[in-house]
């Protein structure tokens, strides 16, 4: 019945603009709880770089019963811990990083930039500073956000060759099974001399990536990866291999860093992973 009455709002065409409607109301009712709960935290500790509030400590989030046989296992860098959501405007902790490190590290103003699966915080951070195109393999889930978001798949994008300044795929690649061809279509479409933020969750106790990506059983893939739509777990150093196979170079800025950037509450040893597309004079030295 469940299933029935999802494929007839998908012909309607109101299953994901209903789906994005409800998560709003959800998110919405959960901030104005944190807002009220937290106000005895107010007005000292970490920092949020996005609305500026500050707390002695941000809302927890932490894996589901299912998720987290997987994730503690591996030891998974996935954005779960003490300090992920700030209780004013439920930016998350990876977001945080990756407003800190563009507005101290990248130079992202009037740059174009293709962002997937747009992040609300950051796409609103960088609407006004740059020329921004979202996509996602399921926009509507996104219209809220940018109401000019486009289908998109990953592995064959139709923008031509060297067409964006930086590209944005904040765990994204976990979720699909051909990879590196999307890797490799990402670096296609980035300018020389762009850069990539490729975010993922990874395991560095892992020696080789754990992967099924002809998997669909969502309970199974929460057994196996910590995630119901995840299709693998990457090892760190085999992530780094298979960016570089897909001709990006790659720089790591180590979570050792980041020391300036913890009073923003970001996840704890996360590293950021940058990938470059060098001029092809470079390349060949």
């Amino acid at each position: 019945m469940k299933e029935n009455l999802k494929a007839f709002l998908k012909f309607l065409r109101l299953y994901h603009p209903l789906q994005s409607f409800y998560r709003q109301a959800i998110l919405f009712l959960q901030n104005n709880y944190y807002k009220l709960t937290f106000l005895k935290y107010k007005g000292r500790g970490y920092i949020c770089n996005f609305c500026g509030a500050s707390y002695e400590k941000f809302v927890p989030e932490y894996p589901s019963k299912n998720d987290a046989a997987a994730i503690n296992k591996y030891r998974v860098i996935a954005g779960y811990g003490e300090n992920v959501h700030c209780p004013n405007c439920m930016s998350k902790n990876r977001d945080r990083l990756l407003l800190a490190v563009m507005q101290n590290f990248l130079q992202i103003e009037k740059k174009r930039i293709l962002h997937f699966s747009p992040e609300k915080h950051l796409y609103n951070f960088l609407k006004d500073k740059a020329k921004v195109t979202t996509v996602d393999i399921i926009p509507g889930f996104y219209k809220n956000i940018d109401s000019a978001i486009s289908y998109a798949d990953a592995t064959a994008l139709r923008f031509p060759d060297n067409s964006f300044d930086v590209i944005i795929a904040n765990h994204i690649l976990e979720h699909i099974p051909e990879d590196i061809k999307a890797m490799t279509e990402m670096q296609r479409v980035l300018k020389e001399d762009g850069v990539a933020i490729l975010q993922v969750p990874y395991s560095t106790i892992l020696q080789t990536t754990i992967e099924e990506p002809s998997i669909n059983d969502p309970a199974r893939q929460q057994q196996l990866f910590g995630q119901k739509d995840h299709v693998r777990i990457y090892a760190f150093d085999d992530y780094i291999q298979r960016l570089t196979s897909a001709g990006f170079s790659v720089k790591i800025l180590p979570a050792e860093s980041f020391g300036t950037y913890k009073q923003y509450a970001i996840q704890e040893g996360e590293h950021l992973i940058l990938g470059y597309k060098l001029k092809k004079e470079n390349q060949d030295s």
